[in-house]
């Protein structure tokens, strides 16, 4: 096997690993290796279909169009940044407060983590809401609506009416992705919808979102940066982010 072989075998896993990588992550990841050169390998790969190029970077095609991807395939990526994160969730926490927390593999993480206080918590994630299984003082609520398998999720239009008769104190979101064009988006219309509508209930809005985010358009928005109050990320987020955020007086833990 050849060097420039291997090296886009590396690419390849890379991307599988991480679901979506930016360019600016190829680039720090393969230092050597010229932009020109990446690029060509991308388009190459994309050619073969082992990997699907994106706007900024590249996607697994292991990552299903429309399903914002396997929970179980997700839950083994970035576990350190993830296991960061939700640490950093946990001192926002109060008791005696009104929740939604999203589904995910992040917020999945930060579900088994929570502290066993007295807490209303609405959630649509099946996995968030076993780990909550475990305590004995929140009140954990299910909303009904459609099962998306693969992030074993609820959704739908059920879904969203019950949340609209819900008041947060604060919303916890998933994030598949971010843009500074695009704003905060998935993979699904309807889920979009239920998060907009999550956000729209709650007197603070918090983003989970790890690094590897940055620079990825998903399908559908469901906010823009004004709209959140709170990014919680790995400490790795680029500097024109944290300047943007700065800017719009977002604060980023």
């Amino acid at each position: 096997m050849d060097t420039m072989e291997m090296r886009r075998n590396a690419i390849v896993e890379l991307i599988n690993e991480n679901g979506t990588v930016t360019f600016a992550q190829l680039k720090e990841a393969f230092p050597q290796v010229s932009e020109m050169t990446l690029r060509t390998d991308l388009k190459l790969l994309d050619e073969a279909r082992k990997i699907l190029r994106i706007h900024g970077g590249a996607r697994s095609v292991q990552v299903l169009i429309g399903t914002d991807d396997f929970l179980n395939r997700k839950s083994v990526r970035n576990i350190p940044q993830k296991q960061k994160i939700a640490e950093k969730a946990l001192s926002l926490l109060r008791p005696d407060t009104t929740i939604f927390l999203d589904s995910g593999s992040t917020a999945t993480m930060f579900a088994r983590q929570f502290p066993d206080q007295s807490n209303l918590i609405y959630t649509t994630g099946l996995s968030c809401a076993t780990e909550l299984a475990e305590l004995t003082h929140p009140l954990v609520m299910l909303p009904g609506g459609k099962l998306n398998r693969y992030s074993q999720s609820v959704f739908g239009y059920q879904a969203i009416r019950e949340l609209e008769r819900v008041n947060f104190h604060q919303a916890f979101l998933g994030v598949t992705g971010f843009h500074m064009d695009a704003g905060f988006t998935c993979g699904i219309y309807e889920e979009a919808v239920l998060k907009q509508t999550a956000a729209g209930q709650s007197d603070q809005v918090i983003a989970l979102m790890d690094s590897s985010k940055i620079g990825v358009k998903s399908s559908f928005r469901f906010c823009s940066l004004e709209e959140i109050d709170i990014v919680v990320s790995d400490g790795r987020l680029p500097g024109d982010f944290l300047a943007e955020c700065e800017r719009r007086h977002v604060t980023v833990l």
